[in-house]
Order: structure tokens, then sequence, then C-alpha cells
């Protein structure tokens, strides 16, 4: 007999029958359905991802012209911080905004960062020291964890249960064009300038389409769950004018129906440990900090081993490209089985073909061999991506969602972290205890997921105070 996964709802967060003559912003969301408003907001926060990737595997590519500006040694602790630097800001910043995020609105944020991305990866590209420049690729990393935290939480809460899932999981399918178009870049600019030049350049573009974002978010309203759980029942009202307005339907006639209490602030982050989002919270982390350890051990140091086998940069660099390519089947297909057979059993799938991919590439010795194994990796690793952002963002209530997607956002951070020192066993030759460890890491991940029990698929958003 199947499983019968636990019920996403605790008492504390099933939403309040309305009162007669109101309705809930659940009940308008449902029914302004899909139209401009979301396919935009999809555009948008896509267009922050892509430009979130780019930043995110940026240093993996602009090693090699780092190290020959600053006189840098393979292995040079210069060098090796920088890879982690990124990732260091992130682990900060994604719990840090995500908590403003729950405390100030939704739009501050989403503004804020992308802004901050923008400037400090700006002062990368003037970096006169290697120290310099590793100082502005922490500060962007601090702004980039709270984009990815924040994009995920309002596009949840705009968009209607019955395809809400798909639209978190196309959200990430724009890190494979950012990916994309970073190893495009690094292939083009490498190409017509030596790297000691092309690398400046490199981070200098790779920050620009942040301006593009920023220019966007302007005319993106709060989002209407968390300005009524403030008890900003107009303001609510307003926001959801705004939806009906571009998707061309009938504004909501009937006044929202207002939350039962309006605390003073929003649950303190220790609310994410009370019991009844202790197990939730707990599992997640885990399950992102395994996901995040072995997808970054493997591809942050792709390149560099690559080369270590005796293929040169510009290869390198098309390998990267057609393992980008490889991740868009695995969004599309995770986007689909998500709403085909849930959140839980497409996120289990995904992360054991990543396991499996992970010991074909060990076992493979021809360079077609390792070229299919890679991009079964890339297929199935961003495919389980995809579903762990849609699946994290529907778990946590409205006042701690943004909170609850940094927290367990950090702990891939953690994760990220870590990832340089596995990884390395791979320049080291130790292959196959490189490929274990990011193999069982996955598995971990997979019984985590399963163990939450939960199966958000075809459910409203948890709207309580405490979740």
């Amino acid at each position: 007999m199947t499983e019968r996964p636990t019920r996403l709802y605790l008492p504390d967060d099933v939403p309040a029958a309305p009162l007669p003559g109101t309705t809930t912003v659940d009940a308008v969301i449902e029914s302004l359905g899909v139209g401009a408003f979301q396919i935009r907001l999809l555009l948008i926060c896509g267009l922050t991802f892509a430009a979130d990737a780019m930043e995110v595997l940026l240093m993996g590519f602009a090693l090699p012209g780092v190290n020959a500006t600053f006189g840098l040694p393979p292995g040079a602790l210069g060098a090796t911080m920088l890879l982690s630097a990124t990732f260091a800001g992130m682990l900060i910043g994604a719990p840090f905004w995500g908590r403003q995020a729950d405390v100030y609105g939704r739009r501050p944020v989403f503004l804020i960062t992308v802004l901050a991305g923008v400037i400090f990866g700006l002062v990368g590209a003037m970096a006169p020291n290697i120290w310099v420049l590793v100082a502005a690729r922490v500060l962007a990393g601090f702004a980039i964890g709270g984009t990815m935290a924040v994009d995920y939480a309002l596009m949840a809460e705009f968009v209607p249960r019955r395809v809400r899932g798909r639209f978190l999981v196309l959200t990430e399918g724009f890190w494979a064009i950012g990916t994309l178009l970073i190893a495009a870049l690094a292939y083009l600019l490498g190409q017509l300038l030596p790297p000691q030049e092309g690398w400046r350049l490199l981070v200098l573009i790779a920050a620009l389409p942040g301006v593009v974002g920023l220019l966007v978010r302007t005319g993106v309203p709060d989002s209407p769950r968390w300005l009524l759980s403030r008890g900003r029942v107009e303001d609510a009202h307003a926001a959801l004018i705004r939806v009906a307005e571009l998707n061309g339907q009938a504004p909501p006639v009937l006044p929202l129906a207002p939350p039962r209490r309006v605390p003073a602030r929003p649950p303190r982050w220790g609310a994410l440990l009370a019991p009844q989002l202790r197990d939730r919270t707990l599992l997640l982390a885990l399950a992102w900090f395994g996901m995040s350890l072995g997808y970054y051990g493997i591809f942050s140091w792709l390149p560099t081993y690559l080369r270590t086998q005796g293929v040169d940069l510009p290869e390198a660099y098309r390998l990267a490209m057609i393992l980008a390519l490889a991740q868009i089947p695995g969004y599309l297909l995770s986007s689909l089985l998500i709403e085909w057979v849930g959140r839980r059993v497409t996120l289990v799938g995904f992360m054991l073909a990543s396991a499996a991919g992970a010991y074909l590439f060990m076992l493979s010795s021809e360079p077609a061999w390792t070229l299919l194994a890679s991009g079964l990796l890339s297929f199935s690793l961003l495919g389980t991506w995809g579903a762990l952002y849609a699946f994290a963002a529907e778990v946590f209530p409205t006042t701690l969602r943004a909170t609850g997607m940094g927290t367990v956002s950090a702990a891939a951070r953690l994760g990220s972290l870590i990832s340089p020192v596995a990884g390395g066993l791979l320049l080291s030759g130790n292959l196959g205890q490189a490929l274990t460890v990011f193999a069982a890491s996955f598995i971990i991940s997979a019984g985590c997921v399963w163990a939450t029990g939960l199966e958000p698929r075809g459910q409203a958003v948890p709207e309580g105070e405490h979740g």
C-alpha cells in the first residue's frame, strides 16, 4: 500500500474561513488565474536568477585570468578563498535578507539586494589586488543570497496552486541560461583577449543583467499574502487589483477578510524550530546541504579537473556550455513531473539519478562516456534543484516563508563552502573517493526529503503565523 504523505497544514496555519461578504487572498489568486502578471513575474525573477547563476559560477571561469594577473600559483590561499568567497557571503546573506523580507516586505528586499549585487560586482571588476576581489565577491554573495530566497517567496505567493510548482521550477530553470551565458562569454573572451585582461571584462559583463533586473522589478507590487499578514488589508487589495489589471480580469469586488491576529512583529527565526516546523526545517536544511556539497563539488572543479586530464581551456569551456544545455531538459521534465506525480517523488527520483550519474562519471574512461556521464549529472542535478526550490517555498507559512527559504539556502551555502575541499580530491587523483562522497550526499538528501512526509501539490501555501 502506498504511503500517504503527512498533510502540509498544521493546526496553527490553516486559514480561517472568511467572514460572510469577504474573500481570501488565496481565493482571489485562484480566480484571477495565470496571465500576463505571472508570466511577467516569471521573466523578471528568471532574469535575476540567470544573473545570479553567472555571479555564482563566475570565479570558476575567471580564476585562470585572476591567477595570471596577480601572480598566484594554482592552489594559492587567495585563489582558494576566491572560489569560496561568493558562497561565504551567501551563507550570511540568505538568512539575513530572508528575515528582512518577512519583517519589512518582499518588494524592498527584492530591490535592495539586486542593487547591492550590481555595485559589488562592479567593484570586483576593478579590484587592484586579490584581497579586494575576495572582499567584493563576499559582499556580492551577501546580496545574491537575498535575491534567491526572496524571489521564490514572492513567486509562490502570486501563482495559482494548480501551476505553482511548475512556475517555481521554471524560475530556477533560468539558472541554465545564466550558466550557458557565463560559459559562452568566458569562451569568447578567452579567444579575443589574454586571460589577465579578459577576466575583468567577464566580471563586469556578469554584473550588467542585474541592472536590467533592477529596472524591471520596480513595477512589481509587494505580496498580498505578506501585506495581509501584517494587517495591511487595503494594500493587499490594491496589489490584487494590479494582478487583475495585467491579467485582463475583473478586479476583486469583495473585501479581503482581515487576518485573525496581527502580531506586533513576525515570528522570530526560532519559530522555525518550534515543534510544528522543526522536522521540516532540519530535514530540508540537510537536503539542501547535501545537494550543494555534491553539485558544487563536481561542477566548480570540473573545468580545472579536465585541464589536468589534458583538456585545453577553450575545450573545457565548450564542454561547460554543453552541460548547461543538458540542464534545460532536466528543468523541463522536473516542471512537468512536479505537477503530475508530486513534489516528493520527483525530488527523490532526480536525487537518486544524480547519485547514479556520479558513479557513471567515475566509471567513464573514454571522452565520449565522460561527456555522457557529465550530461546525465547536469540533467538530473538541475532538475533536482528546480524541484527543491519549489518544495521549500511551499512548506513554510507566509510569515516565515522568506526566513525559511533563507535558512535552508544558508545550509546549501555551507555545503558550497565545504565542497572545494571535497572537490579537491578530483584534482589529487582520488576520483573514486570524491564521487563516492558526492553520491552519498545525494542519497542522504533523498532520504531527508522523503522523511518530511510533506506533499504540497494541489494545496494552498500555508498562511498562518506559526506554521
